[in-house]
């Protein structure tokens, strides 16, 4: 057994539903800690739902003036994972790790303890040999992703910019590979914004809609224009700007009554060339025009953020092709990850990690042979970084 795979068995042993971290930031700690790293616990969030944080930094031990000013690089993941769903469908334990066909059973094997562990044992190999490196290393964990996500890494990432600390990289271990480990790399996600549309109407008896105004009626030419709206046709990295609703609810569940209100959830997963507050003046310039009464209340969940190819990039890219041969694909595609977060600090974001078929389902695995290559990877990209 590889201490890469013994790490990550440890892990997907420790129960750590969101928002609890069932202690596996101290179990890395104590593993960085003798490496020189300053390990830092920052909790947030109310008393039911405690968040757990790690800041965890190894200063560079020696700096050369000719080199200028250490640059630093973060590993960045979550220790949390989701729930189990009903345990009785899981082949074996969620939370007992079990070898089958050669591939690692347990919840989180995919997303994403195997890359903590992995994080781990690549820093530990590449300071073992080069403890005089001129590189800052961090590592930014959180147990809060998998949920609300306002008590971890954004509030990490606060706290950082308050003490002045500045990063140059940062590597998310978000699973994001396809076939195998490599074969994709997140360069940038889109954002994502939500709004809650309530349009007024007069709730009155159905037989009589002279005297009412049914808002679904109102609302329904908006939709369809809303719907066949082109928001931007995107760029070399991100795909158009989409809008999407998810729920409509109106009524009051008799089949004799036209509803008083209608209340639209939607979505906006959008790209660079668009902004929260254009998007947000379109659409009430469509409900507008079609003389709606409404209320609109807005939720910004994360910005886009794009990393092109540079040092960050090229590492990786270089990385991935001597470990694996495999010539690795850029893509924005996919939901939210906390790089929406660090990228406010940190001018070069990049996810790397697993394959991610089984991530959230019942038995989910990773099979044990792509372990390994992924701590060569990442040990690879800092030994680039200081190459």
């Amino acid at each position: 057994m590889t201490r890469t795979l013994q790490l990550t068995e440890q892990l997907i042993s420790l129960p750590s539903i969101t928002p609890t971290d069932a202690g596996c930031q101290a179990l890395i700690a104590a593993r960085l800690q003798p490496l020189g790293f300053v390990c830092e616990t920052l909790e947030s969030g109310p008393a039911d739902f405690r968040v757990t944080n790690l800041w965890a930094k190894r200063a560079a031990t020696h700096t050369n003036a000719a080199q200028g000013a250490p640059k630093t690089i973060a590993f960045a993941g979550h220790t949390d994972v989701v729930p189990t769903g009903p345990v009785a469908q899981w082949t074996s334990d969620p939370f007992a790790p079990t070898h089958r066909d050669g591939k690692l059973f347990g919840r989180g094997a995919s997303d994403m303890k195997t890359s903590l562990a992995a994080f781990v044992v690549a820093i530990e190999e590449f300071l073992a040999v080069r403890p005089q490196a001129h590189l800052n290393i961090a590592l930014l964990l959180t147990s809060d992703e998998e949920g609300p996500a306002v008590d971890g890494t954004v509030m990490v990432c606060r706290e950082l910019q308050k003490r002045g600390e500045t990063l140059d990289f940062c590597i998310v271990g978000e699973p994001t590979s396809v076939q195998r480990t490599g074969d994709m790399i997140k360069n940038g996600r889109r954002g994502t914004m939500s709004g809650k549309l309530t349009v007024k109407g007069l709730q009155g008896h159905i037989a009589y809609p002279q005297l009412a105004k049914n808002p679904i009626h109102l609302f329904a030419p908006a939709m369809a224009e809303l719907a066949s709206i082109e928001w931007d046709r995107g760029n070399d990295f991100f795909p158009p700007t989409s809008w999407q609703v998810s729920n409509i609810h109106g009524g009051t569940g008799a089949s004799n009554v036209i509803p008083g209100t209608l209340v639209v959830d939607f979505n906006f997963r959008f790209s660079t060339e668009s902004t929260p507050e254009s998007l947000q003046q379109r659409l009430s310039a469509v409900l507008d025009r079609h003389d709606l009464e409404y209320e609109l209340a807005w939720t910004i969940g994360g910005l886009p953020f794009l990393t092109t190819p540079g040092t960050l990039v090229n590492a990786v890219r270089e990385a991935i092709r001597e470990e694996t041969g495999i010539e690795t694909e850029l893509s924005t595609s996919g939901g939210t990850s906390d790089g929406r977060f660090i990228a406010q600090i940190c001018p070069q974001v990049i996810e790397l990690g697993p394959t991610n078929a089984t991530i959230h389902k019942i038995d989910e695995h990773i099979p044990v042979a792509d372990i390994e290559p992924l701590k060569n990877i990442y040990r690879r990209v800092l030994e680039k970084l200081v190459a």
